[in-house]
């Protein structure tokens, strides 16, 4: 026997996990296209979100749902099952006083628990909840995108966390005819009703008549698109799509009853569908505990994560790749730190890049130091439109970059396009447009109504598709160099970026109608301050450092020595960027993800110089 045959057969077990079988139909048609779904039924769900709040506030009414630090001493604030209960059905008679009729209720601020409250409040009312990203408030300079969303949607209310944090924002839209409620202070000039005032309403029977007129078509929220292709769009989310959904995630991967309470810490943005909809609605459909998580994996804001790790054990733990990385250099150092992560923990969970091959082996190492057995990583896929996840990992898979099978009620159509798939969604957790644009919703679909994602994806093995299925990038970012070469960006990318870790926070790959492929990368200057030692790194120091350098035309090298004789993968010249992505010239959407096409327009210089016939000395020449 090899000592490779050897190795992986000693290494330790996955914590146990009771997976739904994968029973997936395959239906292979003559123009090449495949379409794949899960022959077992989707199990009953929810009529409406705000159902499981009341379920849980009768059944466990002392249990906690949320918790968030705050106050001086930042200690944990908590509210259970109960308290939101009353709480909510408080607000909801609010908002039917004010008489919203259907009008949306917009939350311009970040997590918290007000946040979550009027969330369900809203839905309680018949008005969808619509999060915009706090940055398009206190990010931007001009104001463009908040002004747009605001005459898209035309929201009878507006609610942010502190006045006079939004009052730029809200000075610069149209309130007339909009009530704004603030949770901490007014904001001077601005008329507004105090979210605890709004929260002490007498509740009527108006409230228990509106929840009974709920219906699984009536919209819950409006959730926008990252805008990476001009203004964002309203995405409508029903009831139906967000319910099943949440069914979707949970059939899945069933949690035990025996188990501890379900119980996650989170940052994601409420904003975004993968933490307002795939992170929050489970744990609350579930009687479960989510811990709002105010740290980030950025510089400076990650110390607040390794706070609440030390004292929150979760049994689920999702974060980004750059918050893993952040996580397990914190626990290779702090045996107690990791005790805590891993004591209840089932699985974790990835999404936003691919994780690197590196970082996934120290996470194992560390999980299996700390309990004797290895962690499933867990992923999944899908969109803003799809409520969002509609395919996942759902086995005890080694391989990153999966995106998985479709879950019991999706449809995934996958279309030839050269050597990959289009692929195209259709079932329950599919929205039925977009709010206000009637024109943009005609245009989703196919002509069997199949959802149009734009994403591209590969089979494992095409022999076996239930091997599962591999990203591969967005259809339109795919451009070919002079030489007709075809290069896939979306993998190339993501590949890319985990070669070059820690250093590379994230990336643009340029090459269109160019002789070889070109990257421009954005430090990771929380890894790139670790590295050397010096905590007062900033940009400018990080992208001339000579180890950060080194560490970064080292790992493209090793990337390039692993595609060695595919010049479709093959990185010619690279640069370190000092400027971050912008908000505002669209290079970054809300959701942190990087617009590839705005990126290189922006950055056009800096693309000429990649191609330079002489390159400046900060430009990293590797063939």
């Amino acid at each position: 026997m090899s000592g490779s045959a050897a190795a992986v057969m000693t290494k330790p077990a996955f914590r146990k996990i009771e997976w739904l079988a994968r029973d997936i139909d395959v239906e292979r048609r003559s123009d090449g296209t495949v379409v794949l779904k899960s022959r077992i039924p989707l199990q009953a769900y929810e009529k409406h979100i705000p159902a499981s709040l009341a379920k849980w506030a009768k059944e466990a009414p002392e249990r906690i749902w949320l918790a968030q630090r705050g106050g001086p001493n930042r200690e944990w604030r908590k509210v259970s099952y109960g308290e939101a209960k009353r709480t909510v059905d408080a607000l909801t008679q609010g908002l039917l006083n004010l008489g919203l009729d259907g009008r949306p209720v917009a939350i311009l601020s970040g997590n918290s628990i007000e946040h979550a409250l009027m969330t369900q409040a809203a839905m309680q009312a018949r008005s969808p909840a619509a999060p915009v990203s706090p940055a398009y408030s206190l990010m931007s300079h001009d104001h463009v995108k908040l002004k747009y969303l605001f005459d898209l949607i035309k929201p009878a209310v507006v609610m942010v966390q502190d006045g006079p944090t939004f009052e730029k924002a809200l000075k610069a839209i149209e309130l007339t005819g909009v009530t704004v409620v603030h949770v901490a202070r007014p904001c001077e000039g601005i008329k507004s009703v105090s979210f605890a005032e709004l929260a002490a309403t007498p509740v009527t029977k108006d409230v228990e008549e509106s929840i009974a007129k709920i219906t699984p078509d009536t919209v819950g929220k409006l959730l926008f698109t990252s805008g990476s292709t001009g203004m964002p769009k309203a995405v409508i989310n029903t009831q139906k799509m967000m319910c099943a959904n949440a069914a979707m995630m949970m059939q899945v991967r069933p949690r035990s009853p025996d188990g501890p309470v379900a119980t996650m810490l989170d940052w994601m943005p409420w904003n975004h569908t993968m933490g307002g909809n795939a992170a929050f609605h489970p744990i609350l459909v579930d009687g479960g505990t989510l811990y709002i998580d105010d740290g980030r994996p950025m510089p400076g804001q990650f110390e607040e994560t390794l706070r609440n790790l030390r004292e929150i054990s979760p049994t689920y733990y999702a974060n980004v790749p750059a918050g893993y990385a952040a996580l397990a250099a914190a626990m290779e150092k702090d045996d107690a730190l990791c005790r805590s992560f891993f004591k209840n923990l089932s699985i974790m969970a990835y999404g936003g890049a691919r994780l690197p091959d590196d970082l996934y082996d120290r996470m194992q190492a560390l999980a299996v130091k700390t309990t004797g057995e290895r962690i499933v990583f867990y992923t999944g896929w899908g969109s803003t439109e799809t409520a969002p996840t509609s395919t996942g990992t759902y086995w005890d898979t080694e391989r990153v970059g999966l995106i998985g099978l479709p879950f019991p009620g999706v449809e995934l159509k996958m279309v030839p396009c050269g050597s990959k798939y289009e692929l195209r969604l259709r079932g329950v957790n599919v929205t039925p447009g977009y709010f206000g644009q009637s024109e943009l919703t005609k245009k989703m679909f196919d002509e069997e109504g199949f959802y149009c994602i734009g994403d591209a994806g590969i089979f494992v093995d095409d022999a076996d598709p239930v091997k599962g299925i591999i990203f591969a990038g967005r259809v339109v970012e795919d451009f070919k160099l002079t030489t007709g070469t075809f290069v896939h960006v979306g993998s190339l990318r993501t590949d890319a970026i985990a070669a070059a870790t820690p250093v590379v926070h994230d990336a643009l790959v340029a090459g269109q109608d160019r002789p070889f492929i070109g990257l421009l990368a954005w430090p990771n200057l929380h890894a790139c301050r670790q590295l050397v030692g010096n905590p007062e790194l900033s940009f400018e120091d990080a992208v001339k450092h000579p180890e950060i350098v080194a560490c970064f035309k080292r790992g493209l090298e090793a990337h390039n020595r692993e595609c060695e004789g595919a010049s479709s993968r093959i990185i010619a010249r690279a640069m370190l960027m000092v400027e971050p992505p912008s908000i505002d010239g669209n290079e970054l959407t809300d959701k942190g993800y990087i617009n590839q096409r705005a990126g290189l327009e922006r950055r056009a210089t800096l693309v000429e110089r990649l191609y330079a016939d002489k390159p400046d000395e900060d430009v990293i020449v590797l063939r």
